[in-house]
């Protein structure tokens, strides 16, 4: 967009082209434009509320905005709101003012039909977010704080284990205060319970609350959930699609990749799978929490694999941990069992499944019990989805991160109209379905780490009337992260002394 500056109320100040009739003035893209200082906030200036519900803390793009250009203009020159540069200029090449982006290959240029220039660059990197150009400024608001209620209290009869216990007086006792603390928690510990007392203190101090997580599937998990124990609270679940991205919320839960839309929004995040890809490998999404919080804030990490990073912050004293081995049932985490399965490649290229995964497949379907089989590519997956169909008499479905009917299909799955779901390593993490056995079909791909098997493990045995959920390893060869998942799982068991 091309913006002119221009004279008003004796100072310079900036204006959108398609505001100004004045045709002696030259317009030139947003971020060609002259340093200007910030309207002063004028006192007497009826703020429009819903804008400031929807910009507080927030930093969107124009066309973002249900609000006119005109609407939004007014707000700027009685400064309350406030545009800055979506892409900056650098000695080295640009930086992305909403993502952090400054690597060269995630830039591109394009002939921009706003800004008139065949060369206008843009950001690769938040794309799916909308586009950030030079000449599309950032609006944010800049006008008084939204005042949050401290009537929040928390609805919920249930009952800690002695380890989620300590984990919650820990939380409980950092709120208010600044710093980092890591809860390292087996799959199953009950993770989200834990964070229920430090989350009613901190809503009930009037503080901003973000529960961050990679995936969309955790997100649809935690925020009914949240919603249903924080009945007083503002909640909203902010993720590709959702409904209430614009809605004002004291409690957010939101995928990493929504944070670049937050500036300064939150005193408080915790930051759910922190381990988890895309997360753990994209420095933008690490600097989109930075980005989120406020300049005094706290931050909580959840995780049952760590990375080596943190590890490391850990023996070092950088980081403090507060660690839960058990789950909150008390049994044991499932151990897997590797079981050879031959050359699958070759068997499911030729349109037939291996025998010893066969044999276990026709048993699962006779056992009235829910299966989630995981593969290693959506190729795999289709191909062995339409061999399992034909095989069992059961319900089948398969689902991966590119489904448009992700969020139905694990709704079947949950409600048994699907009793075998095929699916990719999208939901190794945030789903939790009682009487589930779990396989991993082609256990010796890459794709299946350390962490993804102690994750994809981990699905099974969830509920105390079902702890002994069967995790099937099915490999043509034992490799390394195999047996690193299952010695991990056996240490976390006997620190827990069971």
């Amino acid at each position: 967009m091309r913006f002119v500056s221009l004279f008003f109320n004796d100072r310079l100040t900036i204006t959108p082209e398609t505001l100004v009739n004045d045709s002696s003035l030259k317009a030139v893209p947003f971020g060609e434009l002259p340093m200007v200082e910030q309207p002063p906030l004028n006192p007497t200036f009826q703020y429009d509320e819903k804008l400031q519900q929807i910009l507080y803390g927030k930093q969107f793009l124009l066309d973002e905005l249900a609000i006119t250009v005109d609407q939004i203009q007014k707000h700027y020159e009685n400064g309350y709101v406030k545009y800055s540069t979506g892409i900056s200029k650098t000695s080295y090449g640009h930086v992305c003012r909403r993502c952090g982006n400054e690597k060269s290959r995630l830039f591109a240029v394009f002939s921009c039909f706003r800004c008139k220039s065949d060369n206008c660059v843009y950001c690769r990197n938040c794309i799916m977010m909308g586009r950030v150009s030079q000449c599309t400024p950032l609006v944010t608001w800049n006008g008084p704080e939204v005042k949050w209620s401290h009537e929040n209290n928390l609805h919920w009869k249930g009952e800690l284990s002695s380890g989620q216990q300590l984990a919650s007086k820990e939380f409980v006792e950092r709120i208010g205060s600044e710093g980092e603390l890591l809860i390292w928690a087996v799959c199953g510990a009950g993770k989200t319970e834990v964070l229920f007392k430090g989350i009613e203190k901190a809503l009930n101090q009037g503080l901003r609350v973000c529960i961050a997580t990679p995936r969309t599937d955790v997100v649809l998990e935690l925020a009914p959930r949240l919603k249903a124990v924080f009945p007083n609270t503002l909640v909203a679940s902010y993720y590709g699609g959702s409904e209430e991205r614009e809605t004002p919320a004291q409690l957010v839960i939101s995928t990493t990749h929504q944070l670049y839309r937050f500036k300064q929004a939150f005193n408080i995040i915790i930051v759910d799978e922190v381990d988890a890809f895309p997360y753990s490998y994209d420095k933008t999404l690490q600097h989109a929490v930075s980005h989120a919080v406020t300049p005094k804030h706290f931050l909580l990490y959840l995780s049952a694999t760590p990375s080596r990073t943190m590890k490391k912050a850990l023996i070092n004293g950088r980081l403090q941990c507060v660690k839960i081995p058990k789950r909150f049932h008390g049994f044991p985490l499932p151990v897997p069992k590797m079981v050879w399965n031959g050359e699958w490649k070759k068997r499911l290229e030729r349109g037939k499944l291996p025998a010893p995964f066969l044999k276990w497949l026709k048993a699962q379907a006779d056992s009235g019990r829910r299966a989630m089989i995981f593969v290693s590519s959506v190729s795999v997956l289709e191909k062995l989805t339409e061999l399992i169909k034909k095989i069992v008499d059961v319900p089948v479905d398969s689902v991966h991160a590119e489904d448009p009917l992700r969020k139905e299909k694990v709704s079947q799955f949950r409600n048994e109209d699907i009793m075998v779901l095929v699916t990719t390593t999208i939901l190794e993490r945030g789903v939790t379905v009682p009487f589930l056995d779990v396989a991993v079909f082609g256990a010796d791909h890459d794709v299946f780490t350390e962490s993804a098997l102690v994750q994809i493990a981990g699905r099974a045995g969830r509920s105390k009337d079902d702890h002994n959920g069967e995790v099937i390893l099915f490999h043509y060869g034992k490799l390394f992260s195999m047996i690193q998942a299952i010695n991990h799982i056996k240490s976390m068991n006997k620190e827990a002394g069971i």
